[in-house]
Protein backbone atom coordinates (compact mmCIF):
# COMPACT_ATOMS: atom_id res chain seq x y z
CA UNK A 1 0.00 0.00 0.00
CA UNK A 2 1.15 3.53 -0.76
CA UNK A 3 1.13 6.21 1.96
CA UNK A 4 1.31 9.96 1.26
CA UNK A 5 3.54 11.87 3.68
CA UNK A 6 4.60 15.51 3.89
CA UNK A 7 7.87 16.82 5.28
CA UNK A 8 8.72 20.48 5.79
CA UNK A 9 11.63 22.62 6.91
CA UNK A 10 12.09 26.37 7.32
CA UNK A 11 15.22 27.73 5.65
CA UNK A 12 16.52 31.29 5.87
CA UNK A 13 17.82 31.42 2.31
CA UNK A 14 16.72 32.60 -1.10
CA UNK A 15 14.62 30.18 -3.13
CA UNK A 16 17.38 29.92 -5.73
CA UNK A 17 19.89 28.94 -3.04
CA UNK A 18 17.56 26.24 -1.71
CA UNK A 19 16.97 24.95 -5.24
CA UNK A 20 20.70 24.82 -5.92
CA UNK A 21 21.22 23.02 -2.59
CA UNK A 22 18.77 20.35 -3.70
CA UNK A 23 19.43 19.82 -7.39
CA UNK A 24 23.04 20.79 -8.16
CA UNK A 25 24.89 17.47 -8.56
CA UNK A 26 27.39 17.79 -5.69
CA UNK A 27 24.70 19.03 -3.31
CA UNK A 28 22.16 16.41 -4.39
CA UNK A 29 24.69 13.67 -3.70
CA UNK A 30 25.30 15.13 -0.23
CA UNK A 31 21.68 15.19 0.98
CA UNK A 32 20.62 12.03 -0.87
CA UNK A 33 23.46 10.15 0.86
CA UNK A 34 21.35 10.35 4.02
CA UNK A 35 19.11 7.71 2.39
CA UNK A 36 21.89 5.64 0.81
CA UNK A 37 25.59 6.50 0.67
CA UNK A 38 26.77 7.23 -2.86
CA UNK A 39 23.32 8.01 -4.29
CA UNK A 40 23.34 10.16 -7.41
CA UNK A 41 21.02 11.18 -10.23
CA UNK A 42 21.45 10.92 -13.99
CA UNK A 43 19.36 13.66 -15.53
CA UNK A 44 18.95 15.98 -18.49
CA UNK A 45 19.41 19.04 -16.25
CA UNK A 46 16.10 18.34 -14.45
CA UNK A 47 14.10 19.33 -17.56
CA UNK A 48 10.33 18.97 -17.44
CA UNK A 49 9.22 15.90 -19.40
CA UNK A 50 12.58 14.14 -19.16
CA UNK A 51 13.46 10.87 -17.44
CA UNK A 52 15.79 10.88 -14.43
CA UNK A 53 17.57 7.87 -12.93
CA UNK A 54 18.03 7.91 -9.15
CA UNK A 55 20.89 5.48 -8.59
CA UNK A 56 23.07 3.80 -6.02
CA UNK A 57 26.80 3.38 -6.77
CA UNK A 58 26.10 -0.01 -8.42
CA UNK A 59 23.92 1.78 -11.04
CA UNK A 60 20.70 0.32 -9.62
CA UNK A 61 17.72 2.31 -8.43
CA UNK A 62 14.58 3.77 -9.96
CA UNK A 63 13.65 5.88 -12.95
CA UNK A 64 11.09 8.64 -12.93
CA UNK A 65 9.51 11.22 -15.22
CA UNK A 66 9.78 14.91 -14.36
CA UNK A 67 6.09 15.79 -14.67
CA UNK A 68 6.42 19.48 -13.88
CA UNK A 69 9.34 21.76 -13.13
CA UNK A 70 9.17 25.42 -12.23
CA UNK A 71 12.76 26.34 -11.26
CA UNK A 72 13.23 27.66 -7.71
CA UNK A 73 9.61 26.81 -6.89
CA UNK A 74 8.29 23.34 -7.78
CA UNK A 75 9.34 19.95 -9.17
CA UNK A 76 7.22 16.81 -9.42
CA UNK A 77 8.47 13.31 -10.17
CA UNK A 78 6.30 10.37 -11.21
CA UNK A 79 8.17 7.17 -10.42
CA UNK A 80 8.00 4.56 -13.15
CA UNK A 81 10.20 1.53 -12.54
CA UNK A 82 13.49 -0.02 -11.55
CA UNK A 83 16.96 0.44 -12.99
CA UNK A 84 19.47 -2.42 -12.85
CA UNK A 85 23.06 -1.98 -14.06
CA UNK A 86 22.08 1.40 -15.50
CA UNK A 87 19.25 -0.04 -17.62
CA UNK A 88 15.53 0.66 -17.23
CA UNK A 89 13.68 -2.58 -16.46
CA UNK A 90 10.24 -3.57 -17.75
CA UNK A 91 7.46 -3.32 -15.17
CA UNK A 92 6.89 -6.50 -13.19
CA UNK A 93 4.25 -7.38 -10.61
CA UNK A 94 6.27 -5.87 -7.74
CA UNK A 95 6.97 -2.64 -9.62
CA UNK A 96 3.32 -2.29 -10.64
CA UNK A 97 2.48 -1.86 -6.93
CA UNK A 98 4.26 1.53 -6.84
CA UNK A 99 4.58 2.75 -10.42
CA UNK A 100 2.91 6.15 -10.68
CA UNK A 101 3.85 7.16 -7.13
CA UNK A 102 4.81 10.81 -6.93
CA UNK A 103 7.38 12.94 -5.15
CA UNK A 104 6.82 16.71 -5.07
CA UNK A 105 9.20 19.43 -3.84
CA UNK A 106 7.96 23.00 -3.46
CA UNK A 107 9.23 26.18 -1.86
CA UNK A 108 6.74 28.55 -0.25
CA UNK A 109 7.50 32.03 1.01
CA UNK A 110 6.99 33.02 4.62
CA UNK A 111 8.10 36.11 6.52
CA UNK A 112 11.87 36.05 6.85
CA UNK A 113 12.33 32.52 5.55
CA UNK A 114 11.18 30.02 2.96
CA UNK A 115 9.51 26.69 3.63
CA UNK A 116 10.66 23.64 1.70
CA UNK A 117 7.79 21.15 1.50
CA UNK A 118 8.04 17.60 0.22
CA UNK A 119 5.03 15.41 -0.50
CA UNK A 120 5.95 11.81 -1.20
CA UNK A 121 4.18 8.51 -1.77
CA UNK A 122 5.85 5.77 0.30
CA UNK A 123 5.26 2.01 0.22
CA UNK A 124 4.40 0.38 3.57
CA UNK A 125 7.71 -1.49 3.73
CA UNK A 126 9.68 1.77 3.46
CA UNK A 127 7.43 3.95 5.63
CA UNK A 128 9.36 3.74 8.91
CA UNK A 129 12.76 4.30 7.25
CA UNK A 130 11.56 7.24 5.15
CA UNK A 131 9.67 8.83 8.05
CA UNK A 132 12.73 8.80 10.28
CA UNK A 133 15.23 9.67 7.53
CA UNK A 134 13.54 12.38 5.46
CA UNK A 135 13.85 15.05 8.16
CA UNK A 136 17.61 14.35 8.30
CA UNK A 137 17.83 14.83 4.53
CA UNK A 138 16.02 18.17 4.77
CA UNK A 139 18.34 19.27 7.58
CA UNK A 140 21.23 18.49 5.26
CA UNK A 141 19.67 20.69 2.54
CA UNK A 142 19.33 23.47 5.11
CA UNK A 143 22.96 23.06 6.18
CA UNK A 144 24.12 23.23 2.57
CA UNK A 145 22.28 26.56 2.24
CA UNK A 146 23.71 27.95 5.49
CA UNK A 147 27.29 26.88 4.71
CA UNK A 148 27.45 28.25 1.14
Amino acid sequence: MINRREFTIEIEAEKSAIWKAMWEDTNYRQWAAVFYEGTYAVTDNWKEGSIVHFLAPNKSGIYSNIEKHIPNLYIEFRHIGNVVDGKEQPLDEETKKWTGATEIYRIEENEGFNVLKVEIDIMDEHLEFMTTTFDKALETVKNICINK
